[in-house]
């Protein structure tokens, strides 16, 4: 009978101390003292429910043959994060925007500032050593994703993740407003555009999504893992399955697949954001990389 009591008393021992490590971790995550979770930065971070495609419509095939490594990596350590990559009417570039929060123009020997989406250009947003040193002061310095140019204007269109849908003429300079809300709903992270032969400009905000799509029917729980003491990096890394790997994928007007390319094991092209064609090549931009990479497609 005593030895029962006592195998009673050890179950009830580590019940209380796994119930309390519990209440301490989820405690931790509900407040984040030490600001180490990948959205500390982001006081207003939400997730929300995402409907997924059936297993069926998710397309399965692959490049086997991880074409994306023929790549030529270009600007490597002159651009960091460089999401998306533009060319002007006359054919000159290309155009990047940047982690500093500034729009960058290849004039054939080096890079030159062409643009800025923010004002207030202090100190503050100067070059650092690591891309993810600037997000902290993104929402002062801004931050430039997708860039795309009128083609009859000249105007280039920019969507700057804080500062909303932006402009500015074929000289450059500091960028207008074009528009930062919606029906009277405020974007929330502009993301990328691109504008037609007519002049309309489509854009994309992402206040609805967010990196785990894993978790997408469990909102709560995503935010949860996401409020845990781990780094941005490593929780992108966890998504994506442990390392980094470029995809790009080819649809036609119809939106049916034409081609995939790949570099499944990360050693060219580690991520792609967006993807320019120009003159038989491909231009990708990745807004977690310091360089271009080009794939010739002949």
């Amino acid at each position: 009978m005593g030895r029962q009591v006592g195998n009673n008393k050890s179950s009830v021992s580590f019940g209380a101390v796994f119930a309390g490590l519990f209440f301490a971790v989820a405690l931790y995550c509900a407040t984040d003292p030490f600001k180490h979770s990948a959205i500390a930065d982001f006081p207003d971070f939400e997730t929300y429910y995402v409907e997924l495609p059936s297993w069926s419509q998710i397309p399965t095939e692959r490049d086997s043959s991880n074409l994306l490594q023929k790549s030529k990596i270009m600007f490597k350590d002159e651009v960091q994060g460089p999401e998306s990559v533009s060319f002007d009417p006359q054919g000159r570039g290309p155009y990047t925007g940047v982690a500093d929060g500034g729009v960058l123009f290849w004039n054939g020997e080096s890079w030159t500032d062409f643009a800025s989406t923010s004002s207030n250009r202090s100190e503050i947003c100067d070059p650092k050593p690591s891309i993810l040193s600037y997000s902290k002061n993104e929402h002062i310095c801004g931050r430039p994703l997708g860039l795309r140019f009128d083609e009859k204007t000249g105007h280039l269109y920019i969507a700057d993740a804080y500062f909303g849908l932006m402009k500015v003429g074929p000289e450059g300079g500091l960028a207008t407003s074009v528009s930062t809300e919606a029906e009277g709903v405020p974007f929330k992270f502009t993301n990328d555009l691109d504008v037609d032969d007519e002049g309309n400009v489509y854009f994309t905000d992402t206040s609805t999504n967010d990196l785990a799509s894993l978790e997408a029917e469990y909102p709560r729980l995503r935010k949860f893992l996401l409020k845990l003491p781990i780094s941005a990096k490593f929780q992108f890394l966890l998504h994506i399955g442990g390392r980094p790997h470029g995809v790009v994928v080819k649809y036609s007007p119809q939106g049916k697949l034409l081609q995939i390319l790949e570099d499944s094991e990360g050693k060219v092209v580690k991520a792609a954001s967006e993807v320019e064609e120009k003159d038989g090549k491909l231009w990708i931009g990745s807004v977690l990389m310091s360089f271009v990479a080009v794939y010739d497609l002949h």
